[in-house]
């Protein structure tokens, strides 16, 4: 997260957590037009999966962060508030996110290059709070990154265990013949001369 993002995430929390709810972290995305801030909430482990995060719950906190961000003030200039569940790719903000998702893999983009890499995409394997590193799986080798250079990182869903996964056709596969037939007809579509 940004300086600006931590501290609109810091300033807000507790507002969130009061409603009953987890803010996990904010993206502040300043633009000449006007800023876009966008809030991630959660309901908090412990009702985890029975509860999960509805449209009611995106409204009350969007209503009572409005009200305390028009007190406190904290952005200039015009911005868009986003109130949003952190869906199945979901981001990541903490060394505590990332250790909840030890085994699971990531997409991370780093502040600055690191073995001439941006960006990179593996499986989470360590978390070390205490030297403040998390370590991946990247291309079958170790990748450790310091939590301070780690721009932004978000899960990537493993979509055959959602059982969201596309599946195979299980019917007969098409007959040569229907190809050659289709092609003859786009072939004829393509030659004929368009109105101007």
């Amino acid at each position: 997260m940004s300086d600006k993002a931590t501290e609109i995430a810091n300033l807000l929390g507790p507002t969130v957590q009061a409603l009953g709810l987890d803010l996990l972290g904010a993206e502040y995305l300043p633009a000449p037009g006007g800023a876009t801030l966008r809030l991630y909430i959660d309901v908090p482990l412990a009702e985890q999966p029975e509860r999960m995060v509805n449209v009611d719950d995106c409204e009350r906190v969007s209503r009572e962060v409005s009200a305390q961000l028009d007190v406190e003030d904290p952005i200039s200039g015009n911005y868009t508030l986003e109130v949003s569940s952190p869906g199945v790719d979901r981001p990541l903000f903490t060394l505590e996110h990332f250790e909840q998702h030890l085994g699971q893999s990531a997409k991370v983009a780093l502040k600055l290059p690191q073995e001439n890499r941006r960006r990179l995409q593996g499986e989470i394997a360590e978390v070390d709070l205490a030297k403040g590193t998390v370590t991946f799986v990247v291309d079958g080798k170790p990748f450790v990154a310091s939590f301070d250079n780690i721009d932004k990182a978000r899960i990537i869903p493993d979509w055959a265990a959602l059982g969201l996964a596309p599946t195979k056709p299980t019917g007969p596969a098409p007959k040569q013949g229907d190809k050659a037939k289709n092609k003859s007809n786009n072939e004829t579509a393509a030659k004929k001369p368009r109105a101007e």
